[in-house]
């Protein structure tokens, strides 16, 4: 499925030659290693999810993949059931009283997206790459920032450079600052630039210093 949104102001230079498939091969091959060494944290993340609140243990949301194409990302539920029931898509903010007591945790520690993981291995995603938006969301700010559908030129990332370089967006400005970094690393896109972000990236988790 593909929302068709691309083409209104794609002038970037995606790039070619190799790179695209090596970074394809990569993610599969430390991806698959990462989801097997991280499946017993994981079912023991899915135990705390079920005993801290009622509700799934996967949180199931629609994203914008390459192209405008939408996906279903899979995260760790970190909220209350049906916690968007009455408000609808809104952006995430602190201390956000929908969040439960291990959700909090998972958000600090970045467990919750560990079922991303699926969606690398599926090609839904890549390991670096801009953060995946939800569709209204995604609409709603292309109506404000003039080229932000570029950003849907290459795959969505669980990491990325805008992610490390720049706080939690929580408003129309933030987003226009970390789209920088995004056109920055389509138009400057490498398998070393990758491994930086993924340093940099490990480094964040480890001090806690959030993404």
């Amino acid at each position: 499925m593909s929302v068709g949104v691309v083409s209104r102001d794609s002038t970037l230079s995606v790039p070619f030659g190799i790179y695209p498939a090596v970074k394809r091969m990569f993610d599969v091959a430390v991806v698959s290693f990462l989801f097997l060494l991280f499946l017993p944290l994981m079912v023991l993340i899915g135990i705390a999810v079920r005993l801290d609140s009622p509700g799934p243990i996967i949180y199931r949301q629609k994203r914008l993949g390459r192209w405008g194409r939408v996906f279903t990302i899979y995260k760790f539920r970190t909220m209350k059931k049906d916690a968007e029931k009455h408000s609808g898509a809104v952006w995430a903010m602190q201390n956000d009283p929908r969040v439960t007591r291990i959700g909090r945790f998972l958000r600090a520690t970045h467990l919750d997206e560990l079922p991303q993981l699926v969606n690398v291995i599926k090609g839904d995603m890549s390991l670096v790459g801009p953060r995946p938006e939800r569709p209204e969301i995604a609409s709603h700010l292309a109506e404000k920032i003039p080229g932000y559908w570029q950003r849907l030129e290459v795959r969505p990332g669980i990491t990325g450079l805008a992610q490390v370089r720049y706080r939690y967006d929580s408003c129309i400005e933030d987003v226009k600052h970390k789209l920088r970094y995004d056109l920055f690393y389509i138009r400057n896109a490498s398998f070393l630039l990758d491994l930086r972000i993924l340093f940099d990236t490990i480094e964040h988790v480890l001090l806690s210093k959030g993404l």
